[in-house]
C-alpha cells in the first residue's frame, strides 16, 4: 500500500478535481487568464435543532492567504496529474495545461477584498471577493471555502458559548474529539470567537497564549491501582504544582470523598504559603455541585478558589447551569453572584465540532466576468429565489442607528458611495416591494466592511495580531442588538440590498428567463 503523502495532500492538490477539470477547459478555450470575479459568503445562520444563531464571526483569513502564498504546482503534482486517465484510458490532462499549471498556474494574480478577521458578519453578505484570472479563481474555490467555513463556525460557536458564560473565563480543551489537524485551525477559531484560553499546546505557543489545562481521572486511578488513594494522589499533583494546584475531584465521589480530599490538600498548601487554585467538575448535576463545592470550600476558609466546569458543555447547558444557581444557590446560603464570578466554564467537543450545525454552508460564486476590460455581471438563476446571489462588483456597508448599535448590513454595487446622503432605501433582498427608508437623522455612522488584502498577488493588507482580531470581535458583538444575540430564535438581522443592485439583479432574472 502506497505511503500517504501529506505534503502532495495539502498542497496545490488541496482542491476538488472538478476545478481542475474546468481550468483545463478555460485553457482549451483561451479564457483561462480572462479576469472573473467571485463571491464568497454564507447562506444561513447556525440552526443547532434547539437553538439558532443570529450572527456568525469571522475566522480564518490569516491561515488563507498564507496558504496562498506559499502553494505552487511542483513537478511531483503535475506527475500526479499526467498519471489521471478517463474512462476510455486515455490522459485527461494535456501535456501543454499541465506545462500551464507548473510555470504560470499561481495565485500572484489574485486580488481579495474581504471582510477583516474577528467582525460579526450575516449571512449572503460577501465576506471575501475574489477577481483573477478564471483558472486560478477557480481552482481557489475549494481551499478557501475549506479554510474559512470551519473557523467562521467554531468562532462563532465559541462567541455564543462566551455571551452564555457572562464573560467569565472559557478554556477550549476539544482537542481530543477535533477532526485530527482541525484541532489547530479549531483552537485558533475558539480564540478569536471569545474562548480565553486553550488547552491545544501547540496551538496556543503558535498564538502566543499560554496553554491551560488540569489532570485526569487516570492520574487519580493511577496511585489506586497502586495501593494508594485519592488523597495521595492530589498531594503528590500539589507537591509538584503548589501554586497552580487545580484538582479533579469527581473520580471518587464528589461530595464525600473528592471536595472534602481537594480541602485537606489546600490547608496544607495554605500552611506552606500557596495559594490554591481551584477544583474541576466533570459529571453529575454540574449546577448543584458548583453550589455544594462552593459552600464547603467557602466554611473551608477558600472563598477565592475557582471551579471549573467541563462535560458537554455548550451555549445552552451553560445557561441552564448558571440559571439554576441563580435560582437555587441563596437556599444553601450561597451568594448566586459570588459564585458564578468564581466559574470557569471548560467547553470541548461542543466547541471543536460546533455540535448540532457540523458544516457551514458557505458558498463561492461567480458574479462577474472582465470582457474587453469591463466588468459584466454574471448570475446563477435557481428555482429558490433565496439561492441566486447578486451579480457584479459590490460593497458592503454596516449602517449604525442613533444608539450606535448595527441596524443593517447593505449590499450596494461596486461603484456607490454612502457618504452625503439624506436618506436610504433598503431593500429585502429577496421580495419585491419590501423595503425600509432610513434617514440621515436615523443614521449615527455608515461603515465600509469590505478591505483589499491582496492586489495581484501581493499582500496590501496589514494582518492583525490575534489580540487585536479578539478586541474587533467584543466591539462588534458589544454593538448587537441584544436580540440577535438571544441563543433561541434571535431576532433577524437585516441584510438589505440597495436600490440600483436591486434593479440589477431583477433585470438580469428577468432577461435570462425570457430567454
Amino acid at each position: 500500500m502506497k505511503k500517504f503523502d501529506h505534503v502532495t495532500a495539502e498542497g496545490i492538490l488541496f482542491t476538488d478535481f472538478y476545478q481542475l477539470t474546468m481550468a483545463q477547459l478555460y485553457f482549451r478555450n483561451g479564457i483561462h487568464e480572462r479576469p472573473a470575479q467571485f463571491d464568497h459568503f454564507f447562506r444561513n445562520y447556525p440552526d443547532y435543532g434547539m437553538h439558532q444563531a443570529g450572527y456568525c464571526i469571522n475566522a480564518g483569513l490569516e491561515w488563507l492567504l498564507a496558504r496562498m502564498k506559499e502553494t505552487r504546482f511542483r513537478d511531483t503534482d503535475i506527475q500526479h496529474l499526467r498519471n489521471q486517465t478517463g474512462r476510455s484510458g486515455k490522459r485527461l490532462f494535456g501535456d501543454d495545461f499541465l506545462d500551464w499549471l507548473l510555470k504560470s498556474c499561481t495565485f500572484d494574480g489574485i486580488s481579495m477584498r474581504s471582510v477583516p478577521e474577528g467582525r460579526v458578519i450575516h449571512a449572503n453578505c460577501p465576506l471575501n471577493t475574489v477577481q483573477g484570472p478564471l483558472a486560478v479563481a477557480q481552482i481557489l474555490e475549494t481551499p478557501l471555502l475549506n479554510y474559512l467555513n470551519f473557523q467562521i463556525l467554531i468562532a462563532t460557536k465559541s462567541a455564543r458559548i462566551k455571551e452564555a458564560a457572562r464573560g467569565r473565563p472559557v478554556i477550549e480543551f476539544g482537542m481530543r474529539r477535533a477532526q485530527e489537524r482541525g484541532a489547530n485551525a479549531g483552537a485558533r477559531a475558539a480564540l478569536i470567537g471569545g474562548a480565553d484560553f486553550s488547552s491545544n499546546v501547540g496551538a496556543s505557543c503558535a498564538l502566543g497564549f499560554p496553554p491551560r489545562g488540569t489532570h485526569a481521572h487516570s492520574m487519580v486511578q493511577t496511585f489506586m491501582a497502586m495501593g494508594e488513594d485519592e488523597l495521595s494522589a492530589f498531594r503528590a499533583y500539589a507537591d509538584l504544582y503548589p501554586d497552580d494546584c487545580l484538582l479533579l475531584v469527581d473520580t471518587v465521589n464528589t461530595l464525600e470523598s473528592g471536595i472534602p480530599n481537594a480541602i485537606k490538600v489546600f490547608e496544607e498548601l495554605k500552611h506552606r504559603a500557596h495559594e490554591p487554585v481551584g477544583i474541576r467538575l466533570d459529571s453529575g448535576d454540574l449546577a448543584y455541585l458548583s453550589i455544594q463545592a462552593a459552600k464547603m470550600l467557602n466554611k473551608a476558609g477558600f472563598p477565592d478558589t475557582v471551579i471549573v466546569l467541563s462535560n458537554q458543555l455548550d451555549e445552552i447547558v451553560i445557561w441552564q447551569i448558571i440559571s439554576q444557581i441563580e435560582e437555587e444557590a441563596s437556599k444553601y446560603e450561597v451568594d448566586p453572584e459570588s459564585l458564578i464570578n468564581r466559574l470557569i466554564i471548560g467547553a470541548g467537543t461542543r466547541l471543536i465540532t460546533s455540535h448540532g450545525y457540523p458544516a457551514l454552508d458557505g458558498v463561492y460564486k461567480m458574479t462577474a466576468l472582465n470582457v474587453k476590460g469591463d466588468w459584466v455581471p454574471s448570475i446563477k438563476i435557481s428555482e429558490s429565489a433565496s439561492k441566486i446571489p447578486s451579480p457584479g462588483t459590490k460593497q458592503v456597508w454596516r449602517i449604525y442607528d442613533k444608539r450606535g448599535r448595527a441596524t443593517a448590513d447593505l449590499i450596494s454595487t461596486g461603484d456607490e458611495t454612502l457618504k452625503n446622503i439624506s436618506s436610504l432605501v433598503l431593500h429585502h433582498p429577496i421580495e419585491e416591494g419590501v423595503f425600509r427608508v432610513l434617514n440621515q437623522d436615523d443614521i449615527s455612522e455608515i461603515e465600509p466592511l469590505l478591505v483589499q488584502v491582496m492586489k495581484d498577488g501581493d499582500q496590501v493588507y496589514k494582518l492583525p495580531s490575534i489580540d487585536e482580531i479578539r478586541r474587533r470581535r467584543k466591539d462588534d458583538t458589544d454593538r448587537l442588538d441584544p436580540g440577535v444575540k438571544r441563543l433561541i430564535s434571535p431576532h433577524r438581522y437585516h441584510v438589505s440590498l440597495s436600490q440600483k443592485l436591486w434593479d440589477l439583479k431583477q433585470e438580469m432574472v428577468a432577461k435570462i428567463k425570457k430567454e
